[in-house]
């Protein structure tokens, strides 16, 4: 490697969190020190006694280039492992750009690390992701068809695009490295969690990389397909769980308020009290919805007023789209009852307001 390729990944140490490894490491960071690159933090993630020597073994290569071996016991996940490389990082190492995450089976080359490591220089306020092609015929069935569900939820959930949400080879700037450190989750999950904390707030910058298994057979890995899976999906569902909770308690305080309005005009407007009630507890339960998206549901940090404009724009052009297509629909299919319509346009538009709300109303300026 030539010497400003070296200069350029001085500031970027690799963080390898490992369990229970093979001699897979060992040729991985013999690689690395042979192409000049590091310092290597190597996590070692509970493994048992028996995989010592590994370590041991690990630990004297890593070292020469100002490396450092971390344990503990007992296993805490690969979450845990990664928020401990950021802390130890962000304490010994605070002057670096960032740091560059990779497997330790073999699966990240060094010449894919590199790759990261200078778009990592080149966009050091960007998460840099590297992206596997999901060839059916080179990926274990169960992995490609897990990434391509996956990323299809996620991108919706998200707001944001990603090729691929399970890549362990990531760069990652040193002010979003902080942030993670206090990220929930402790094992495969936090990976995704990463993705959804850097969606509307950071840049993503994807870069192809090579997706190297042993054979479709024979590749191991300590990902639990269902409760990893679990965890990963939770994880997903709790951000749009958290935006039908919000959806359903603001209709049943725009239903609370629509009864109070009534019992307290009724006598003084006779002719105008449900017009009134209507409009008042409509406002006022908007604005509580508004309120529970923007701190809650999507934590946004866009300018308020903007934010709250955009809302009751969309909240026009939703309430106009509903009365305009349920009135085609109850003219097109009159047999049909108009509860039903209504239930069903309603309820896409309401997928469709999650869509709109993540992209374009409660969308943070990036950092």
């Amino acid at each position: 490697m030539e010497k400003s390729e070296i200069q350029k990944q001085i500031n970027v140490p690799i963080v390898i969190p490992s369990y229970e490894p093979d001699g897979r490491l060992i040729d991985l960071l013999h690689d690395l020190d042979n192409k000049a690159m590091g310092p290597v933090i190597i996590i070692n993630d509970g493994s048992s006694e028996e995989y010592d020597h590994f370590f041991k073994e690990a630990e004297s290569i890593i070292t020469k280039r100002g490396g450092k071996l971390i344990s503990y016991r007992p296993n805490r996940g690969k979450g845990r492992a990664l928020k401990t490389a950021f802390s130890y990082i962000s304490e010994k190492m605070p002057d670096v750009t960032g740091c560059v995450t990779a497997d330790s089976d073999g699966q990240h080359t060094p010449e894919c690390m590199a790759t990261i490591i200078n778009a990592l220089k080149e966009h050091p306020d960007n998460l840099i992701l590297g992206v596997r092609q999901f060839n059916k015929e080179d990926i274990p069935w169960k992995s490609w068809f897990g990434n391509t569900l996956t990323i299809k939820v996620f991108s919706y959930v998200a707001g944001m695009k990603v090729n691929d949400t399970q890549s362990g080879l990531r760069g990652i700037p040193l002010q979003f490295m902080k942030e993670l450190i206090n990220c929930k989750g402790e094992r495969f999950e936090f990976e995704m969690q990463m993705l959804l904390d850097c969606a509307g707030r950071y840049n993503l910058t994807e870069i192809p990389i090579k997706t190297v298994y042993e054979s479709k057979d024979n590749h191991q890995t300590h990902f639990r397909p269902v409760k990893d899976s679990l965890r990963i999906y939770r994880i997903l569902g709790k951000k749009f769980i958290k935006f039908v909770f919000s959806s359903v308690s603001s209709f049943v305080i725009d239903i609370l308020l629509f009864y109070l309005f009534i019992s307290f005009y009724k006598d003084d407007f006779p002719g105008l009290y449900v017009t009134i009630s209507t409009i008042g507890a409509r406002v006022l339960s908007a604005f509580y919805n508004y309120l529970i998206n923007y701190k809650f549901v999507f934590k946004s940090q866009a300018a308020r007023s903007v934010s709250l404009t955009k809302y009751a724009l969309l909240a026009i052009i939703q309430m106009s789209l509903s009365a305009g297509i349920v009135s085609l629909f109850v003219f097109l299919l009159p047999k049909i009852p108009e509860t039903i319509i209504k239930c069903i346009i309603d309820t896409l538009l309401f997928f469709l307001s999650y869509t709109v709300q993540q992209k374009l109303v409660f969308r943070s300026p990036k950092k």
